[in-house]
């Protein structure tokens, strides 16, 4: 929309996109509804859709945004793609722990490592 800030940065790599949080936090209910309806038109677009979601970013997010990553996630799976998490911050990480979200994305230490585990 105009006049709005994007919060994520979408780069192709290696087969695969590549989304960039640019923000430090992922709380405000608006920029959470505006990322799943850009990557839902993304994933939409493709067959297979392999996606890395890139949060090296991002210091604080809400619950909202964590149900916004479970909705995604199962609509990858709808189309027979895979995603990877990377760059994940110990405070954010300890939030996947926690909920048992560390159990169904897989998580990387680097945007590399994210990219060879969906290859």
């Amino acid at each position: 929309m105009e006049g709005q800030k994007d919060v994520i940065v979408v780069s192709q790599q290696a087969g695969a996109h590549v989304v960039e949080f640019v923000v430090e936090r992922l709380l405000d209910e608006v920029d959470i509804a505006r990322i799943s309806e850009q990557l839902d038109l993304l994933i939409k677009q493709m067959d297979s859709p392999l996606l890395v979601l890139d949060f090296a970013n991002v210091k604080y997010m809400s619950s909202s945004a964590l149900g916004m990553l479970i909705t995604l996630y199962k609509r990858i799976c709808e189309r027979n793609g895979r995603m990877a998490l990377c760059t994940v911050r110990a405070e954010i990480y300890e939030v996947f722990t926690i909920t048992k979200l560390s159990e169904v994305f897989q998580i990387y230490e680097s945007r590399t490592t994210a990219m060879a585990g969906l290859a």
